[in-house]
Parts: structure tokens; C-alpha cells; sequence
């Protein structure tokens, strides 16, 4: 018997590349009518945004785009960087969504390394565009995107975003790519260490982490979608592409804000929303002149820095579920989750925010996640104690860094992408991360994981952000120093803090040094502790 048989082939008929272009060809043909897009007083529904999506294809198809040509984008989260995740891959061209608030010359490096050919930017960020592309040294073809809920900015492009899509057409053909491999986009790493490298997705990967969300979070049809993630993280962990697969509605910050989140709970009656624990935070902390009331069950994911349980613990008490998830750029966004357990409703709130703190498993359509060691790329044993380095396997990783030969090959050793996570498996096979690597403190010959002595500190109710790094020390080395933002209002001492952390820590795993104050944070809210450490040079 044969099944490889010249009937049995493969042809149009019956293989299709999965890209994420399928997507809003069919939300278009079967809910055009359905709420698409709000922003401030925009409102737009899906027949809308597929036109306008299909007349920025076009018109950037008369201009010369096409299949592998970067298209760069600096802009917060508003319709347009929906839409240039929607139309830039019908041409076959790279999409390169970048943070707003990168320096000059960083995003000088990121147009001359992705060597892009067009760069949309929003007005506000006009003056760093425009030294930027003189560093760069390119030849660009620059459009203006002028939001009417920003703050405005001067022009320096040669049209308008609007004017752009005035050029296109709306009979502009969904194109699927020659090969579902083929590069979708272009995401830089945060790059605090030497140059960001750029990490290259497939429509393969893109496609199933789309779907991956819908099986992972349970989401049904029709969500209201509030945008606090930014849209250039990771390509907002793929969810421009689920929400639209959902004909849901996606509801655009420009910046996150306690007022404005509440106010968008209320009045559009959002669903679902994700981001970082400084989000969860900024909802729970809350001052009640910010607050609102709202009558539905919200649904949150967050991931970069491990939530504290007792973050989790009062988001739930509010009515908004918490799932917690964890990736990286190289994959995706999340790829990891933290599967709950129907026997965990049963136990007390506590209890439960601890188990959902942890990382978890591989997201349905991920082939594997594991905690391997190093040195032999075996997994450790589940013991919840073995140190090792999570590594992932499967459709949910990049396809490599672009023009990074040898990094690449680095970070797929042995058929793994190597996370640079530390961290242990438990029994049940939850992997719970311990720390970056480069995060761990070791402290005359002890291990200190920064993240079990965050914890011990965020379990003081005065704690809003806790991030401990190392700090050079004559005898041990390097021993734990605790930066602390208080939650508003509250108050609290370093001898008070100090004192409290001997709950649960060893003495040589507790802070020697508190320092009070607001942290630098990137974008996606995850603490700059590379210029922590920095300042701990000086103390």
C-alpha cells in the first residue's frame, strides 16, 4: 500500500499556506457589519477596516513594496498599527512594529540593520524619527500618521497616512504567501546589552499562535478587546490576528492609565485585556477617583516579570480572572501557560494565586517546553528544586535573528531554543521560573534567586514594584539589594521592610541594602535591572 501516490498529491485544491491574510479576508466576507476598531470617537466596524486595509496594501504595492521588503512602524497603540498588521503581510512584506520609546540611535540601527524601505510614524514621535533616519543614513519613503486622540507633532514625511490609503484600492487581492515559511515580520529584542538582535516570524508561526490564544485563554467569539499590551510587543503576542479571527472588537490606549482603563471597562464593556503585572497593579492600586464600576467578568493574561500572588489574588477578588502566561520575542510573545486545574476552584484564594504564579506548560500548539541542563541538554528531574534553563520546541518559534548566523545556531543548540530562563520543573510538570540568568545573585557561593526574594518583599501590603538585583560587596561577592516603589498612599522603612523578609528567607538570601523610589521600566512593564545594577555601583 501507498499513500504517496500521484492521486494523492498535494495541489490548490487542497493546501493552503497558513498565514494570518486568511484571516481578515473572511471576517470581511461574513461580519463586515460587526464593531471593529475603537478609539476615543472613532468607530469603524470590520467592512470598514478590511477596506482601508486593502487600500494601504495597494497603495504601498504602487510605491514599489513587495514580498521581503521592511516596512517599519513606530506608533502606540492606535487603529493604524492594527491595520499595518493586517495589510503589510497581504503584500508579502516584513512588518517592523517598534517600541515608541526607544532612543535615536537604536532606531537608527533598526532601519539600517532591517533595511527598511518605508517608515510610518505617529506625529508625537516626529522629532526622534527624524534624528533617527538621519543617523541611519536612509532613503525613505516616511508617512504621517496623524492621530486625532494624540497630542499632534510636526510632519515630516511625505504624505499622510490618510493621504496613503487615498492612493490604494479597495479591490486590492488577499495574497497568500509563496511558502507559509515565508518572513512575516521583524521584532527587535530589548537590547540591553550590547545592539538588539531582530528576530524574524514565519506566517506558519504567526497563524498558529493566533489560534494557539483562541484554545489557550478559551475565548469565545466576539470579544471586546482592550489594547494596554503595546501592539509593537511581540506583535501584541499575536492578538491583532485573534481578535480579528473573532470578529472582535479591539479598543485602543495610546497609554495605559488607571482613569482610562476603568472608563473602558464601563462604557465598552471590554472582556478581555492583556499585559504585564505592572497593569494588574496600576488596576488594583487604583485611587477611587480612577475607579468605575462595571458589571461584567473581565478576563486578563499577563506575563514578562512573575506576578506576585498577592497581585493575583485581589485582580480575582475584583471579578477579573487572571491567567498567567510566559514567552519570550523569540517566541512569539507567550508560549507557556499556566493551565488551571479544575481542582484548584476548590481550594482556598491563596492557594490558588500561588499555583497560577507559577509558568506552567506548553501552549497547545507548542510542541514542548522543558527545563533541560545545560551542560547535557537533559531535562532536570521534577523535583521542583533542580535548577535548569527552560528551552522551547516547535511551531512557536522564530525562524532566527536576522543576519545573526552564529547567534542563531547558539540559541538552537541541540534542536532547542534556549530561553536563558533559569528555572524548575515541578511533579506535575509546571515549570516555575526561578530567574534570568544573568539575574541570579551569587553571593559567597550561594544562589540567590532575585525572584523568591521579590516575593517574600511583595508580600508587604505597602509594596507596589519590588525588583532586587546585585550589589557588589567586599566579602561575599555580591549580596541582594531591594529597590521598592510603594503602592500611593502607603508607607513603610527599610528596617520595617527588612524586618519582614525574614519571613520565608534564609538570612543569606535577604536584602542587605532597601532602596526607596520609582523604577525605570520598559514599555511592557518589565524593570530595567541592568540600570539597577548600575546604580548599586554608587551606594
Amino acid at each position: 500500500m501507498t499513500y504517496d501516490g500521484p492521486e494523492l498529491q498535494r495541489c490548490v485544491a487542497n493546501h493552503a499556506a497558513l498565514s494570518p491574510v486568511s484571516i481578515l479576508k473572511r471576517v470581511e466576507r461574513v461580519h463586515p457589519e460587526l464593531p471593529a476598531q475603537i478609539h476615543g470617537t472613532i468607530r469603524r466596524n470590520w467592512g470598514e477596516v478590511a477596506k482601508r486595509c486593502k487600500r494601504l496594501a495597494s497603495a504601498l504595492q504602487q510605491r514599489g513594496i513587495g514580498k521581503g521588503d521592511t516596512v517599519s512602524l513606530v506608533a502606540p497603540n492606535i487603529p493604524e498599527a492594527l491595520e499595518c498588521a493586517l495589510a503589510v503581510p497581504m503584500l508579502g512584506a516584513v512588518l517592523n512594529a517598534n517600541n515608541v520609546r526607544l532612543d535615536a540611535s537604536t532606531i537608527a540601527y533598526i532601519l539600517d540593520h532591517g533595511e527598511a524601505k518605508v517608515l510610518l510614524v505617529d506625529t508625537e514621535f516626529s522629532a526622534m524619527v527624524a534624528d533617527a533616519v538621519k543617523q541611519s543614513g536612509r532613503d525613505l519613503l516616511i508617512i504621517d500618521i496623524e492621530d486625532s486622540q494624540g497630542p499632534g507633532g510636526d510632519r515630516i514625511g511625505e504624505l499622510t497616512y490618510e493621504e496613503l490609503l487615498a492612493e490604494g484600492s479597495t479591490e486590492f487581492a488577499y495574497t497568500l504567501p509563496d511558502d507559509e515559511w515565508d518572513a512575516l515580520s521583524l521584532s527587535y529584542t530589548s537590547g540591553t546589552t550590547g545592539r538588539p538582535k531582530g528576530v524574524v516570524y514565519s506566517h506558519r508561526g504567526a497563524w498558529t499562535n493566533s489560534v494557539n490564544n483562541v484554545v489557550t485563554w478559551e475565548m469565545p467569539h466576539h470579544p471586546i478587546y482592550l489594547w494596554t499590551l503595546p501592539l509593537f510587543h511581540c506583535n501584541g503576542w499575536c492578538f491583532p490576528w485573534t481578535i480579528t479571527l473573532l470578529a472582535g472588537t479591539h479598543v485602543f490606549l495610546r497609554a495605559p492609565r488607571a482613569d482610562a482603563i476603568y472608563s473602558a471597562f464601563a462604557d465598552h464593556g471590554v472582556t478581555h485585556l492583556c499585559g504585564a503585572p505592572i497593569i494588574m497593579s496600576m488596576i488594583s492600586s487604583a485611587v477611587s477617583d480612577d475607579r468605575v464600576e462595571f458589571s461584567q467578568q473581565i478576563k486578563m493574561m499577563t506575563a514578562a516579570s512573575p506576578p506576585p500572588a498577592s497581585a493575583i489574588a485581589a485582580m480575582e477578588a475584583m471579578g477579573i480572572s487572571i491567567t498567567h502566561v510566559y514567552g519570550l520575542t523569540e517566541v512569539y510573545g507567550p508560549a507557556v501557560v499556566c493551565a488551571e486545574k479544575p481542582a484548584w476552584s476548590d481550594l482556598p484564594l491563596k492557594e490558588q494565586a500561588q499555583l497560577k504564579a507559577r509558568q506552567g506548560v506548553a501552549y497547545e500548539l507548542q510542541e514542548d517546553v522543558m527545563v533541560l541542563d545545560p551542560t547535557n541538554s537533559q531535562p532536570v528531574p521534577w523535583d521542583g528544586r533542580t535548577l535548569g534553563e527552560i528551552a522551547f520546541r516547535g511551531n512557536i518559534v522564530m525562524k532566527g535573528y536576522l543576519k545573526q548566523a552564529e547567534e542563531t545556531a547558539k540559541s538552537f543548540k541541540d534542536g532547542w531554543f534556549w530561553s536563558g530562563d533559569i528555572a524548575v520543573q515541578h511533579p506535575d510538570g509546571y515549570v516555575e521560573i526561578r530567574d534570568r540568568a544573568k539575574d541570579i545573585i551569587i553571593s559567597g557561593g550561594e544562589n540567590i534567586s532575585s525572584i523568591e526574594v521579590e516575593k517574600a518583599l511583595y508580600s508587604h501590603p505597602a509594596v507596589f514594584v519590588a525588583a532586587v538585583v546585585a550589589m557588589p560587596d567586599d566579602k561575599w561577592g555580591e549580596v541582594p539589594c531591594a529597590f521598592i516603589e510603594l503602592a500611593v498612599g502607603a508607607t513603610a522603612t527599610e528596617d520595617e521592610l527588612l524586618a519582614h523578609a525574614r519571613n520565608g528567607l534564609a538570612g543569606f538570601q535577604r536584602p542587605k541594602k532597601i532602596v526607596f523610589g520609582e523604577l525605570p521600566k520598559t514599555t511592557t512593564g518589565k524593570v530595567r535591572k541592568n540600570e539597577l545594577r548600575e546604580r548599586t555601583k554608587s551606594l
